[in-house]
């Protein structure tokens, strides 16, 4: 391998890391709201909870908290696809 293709992998790695940094920043703006059973939780799509309200039973609590989660991995999912699309990775 020549010092050409490592300086060309080099940029293609800066690429994947600039990329995944603008993913990592759409999803913390991406706000996703669950009502569950009288809780109200508000996640970003990183999984930051912002907020948790309505019933204090801390069963309820954790169903919309799992809840919101596995809606918040469906967002970042559908965004990563964007990402992994782009970078042209083999198998991918």
């Amino acid at each position: 391998m020549g010092m050409f293709d490592k300086l060309k992998q080099l940029g293609d790695l800066k690429k994947m890391r600039d990329s995944a940094l603008e993913v990592q920043k759409r999803l913390s703006g991406i706000k996703i709201t669950v009502e569950h059973k009288g809780v109200t939780v508000v996640m970003t799509a990183d999984q930051k909870v912002v907020s948790i309200s309505g019933d204090n039973d801390l069963d309820k609590v954790a169903e919309a908290v799992n809840e919101a989660l596995k809606q918040s991995q469906k967002v970042a999912a559908e965004e990563m696809k964007g990402l992994m699309g782009g970078l042209g990775l083999p198998g991918m």
